[in-house]
C-alpha cells in the first residue's frame, strides 16, 4: 500500500508540474491581436486547469494524506507535516489564484468578444493569476525539496 501511495502521490506531481507549465506557456504565447484567438485559448487554460490541473492536485493531497495514515512513521517526522501544511496551500492557492482566476479571464475574454470588456478588471485578474501560478510553482519546489531531502525541522525530542 505504501508503494502503491508513493507512486500516486509522483504520478500526481507530475501531472501537477506539466498542468502548471502548460498554463504558464498558454499565457505567456497567448495571442493579443485577436479576441476570439485570445478567448480560446484561455478557454484551452481553463480546460488544462479544470481535467488535469486540479485532479493531479487532488491525487497529490488524498495520497499524501493517505500515506501518513497508513505509515506511522510519517506521522512523527516533522518535514511530513510541513509537506502537508504546503499542500493545503496549495490546494487553496490553486482554487483561488489559479482555477477562480482562469474561468473568470475566461468569461471576461468571451464577455469583450460581445463588446463587454472592463480592461481595468481584465489587467487585475491577470496579475492574480499570474503570482498566483508562480507561487503555486514554488510552493511546489518547496514540497519537492522537503520530500527529497527530509530535513529535520528542529530538534528531534526523542534525541533530546
Amino acid at each position: 500500500m505504501k508503494r502503491f501511495l508513493k507512486l500516486m502521490h509522483e504520478i500526481g506531481g507530475i501531472g501537477m508540474t506539466g498542468a502548471l507549465a502548460a498554463h504558464l506557456i498558454l499565457v505567456i504565447t497567448a495571442p493579443d491581436t485577436s479576441l476570439a484567438e485570445y478567448a480560446a485559448v484561455r478557454q484551452s487554460i481553463l480546460a488544462v486547469s479544470k481535467y488535469l490541473l486540479l485532479p493531479s492536485l487532488l491525487v497529490v493531497l488524498l495520497s499524501g494524506l493517505l500515506a501518513m495514515a497508513v505509515h506511522y512513521p510519517f506521522c512523527q517526522a516533522r518535514w511530513v507535516w510541513a509537506k502537508a501544511l504546503t499542500g493545503i496551500a496549495l490546494l487553496e492557492g490553486t482554487l483561488v489564484a489559479v482555477q477562480g482566476t482562469s474561468r473568470r479571464v475566461a468569461e471576461l475574454s468571451a464577455g469583450a468578444l460581445d463588446g463587454q470588456a472592463d480592461p481595468a478588471l481584465m489587467a487585475e485578474l491577470l496579475r492574480t493569476e499570474w503570482i498566483g501560478l508562480w507561487t503555486i510553482l514554488a510552493l511546489s519546489l518547496l514540497n519537492v525539496v522537503l520530500g527529497v531531502l527530509r530535513p529535520r525541522l528542529g530538534r528531534n525530542p526523542a534525541a533530546a
